[in-house]
Formats: C-alpha cells, structure tokens, sequence
C-alpha cells in the first residue's frame, strides 16, 4: 500500500509504483473539493503508466463529518466512479465506516480478474514457521547456487 495523500511532490515517484500495481485506491476528502477535482489527474497518471486492466476503486474519505463541512456530495463522487466504471465507496477512517469493505473489495476483484485471465502474480510467499525463522519460497530457483 503506498499512500502519497495526494501530494503533488509524489506525482513522479509514483509512476514507478503503478507499473507492478494491481489494484488502485483513489481517494479524495469529501470536505475538500480540490482533492475530488484532482481525481482526474491522478487517473490520467494511471492510464497513462499502470496496465490496462489495473483494478480502480473511488474512495471519498470523512464521510462522518457534519453535512455543512461536505464539499462533494455523494451523488457526484458516484457520478465520477460511473463515468469510469469504476466502484465507488464513501469511508471513514475515524469511524472506520466502509474502510474493510474497500479493502476486501478490491482484493476480490483483483482476485476474480486474475483466475478469469490465468495470469497469476508472480508466486512469492514467505512462511513464519513456529519458531520464528522465516522461509521464502520462489516459483523458480537459481540452479546456480543450490540449496
């Protein structure tokens, strides 16, 4: 998870990040309309550096604040996700409202897209035994330096 707040001085770093990205959290603070306005920008980034079939979530964040502190309304965060096709989800990371549900979400869309196109991630796992050495396992070994 690489959380750059939305922070313009990310912007190149985070290009390197998208091309192994599997899935994509945009999120925007529903009390800030210039943060919801930036989401274009940031999915432009996307299609321009992450695969084409990276997996997209819209995220509008705070949604526990009080009504008269709300820039977006929740309509026009759907309208956005619509646009895209994307799902979409109001949180609160306060309240913890909704914030699970986007996590689980987006991992079991990643995971349904990866078994309907066979292509798997590259299988990598690391093991915590139970006393405590920790054993990392490669889809292919070096035949090189065997062990």
């Amino acid at each position: 998870i690489w959380d750059t707040a939305g922070q313009e001085r990310f912007r190149t770093i985070t290009t390197a990040y998208y091309r192994g990205a599997m899935g994509i959290l945009l999120v925007y603070d529903v009390t800030d309309e210039s943060s919801f306005n930036n989401i274009r920008n940031w999915i432009r980034n996307i299609e321009q550096h992450a695969s084409d079939n990276v997996n997209k979530i819209l995220v509008g964040n705070k949604a526990d604040m009080d009504e008269s502190k709300r820039a977006v309304p929740t309509s026009k965060g759907q309208a956005l996700a619509d646009e895209y096709g994307i799902k979409f989800f109001e949180t609160s990371a306060k309240t913890n409202l909704n914030v699970e549900q986007v996590f689980f979400s987006i991992a079991r869309d990643i995971k349904q897209r990866l078994s309907e196109t066979d292509s798997k991630p590259e299988d990598r796992t690391i093991k915590i035994k139970a006393d405590g050495d920790a054993e990392t396992t490669d889809a292919q070994k070096s035949a090189c330096c065997g062990s």
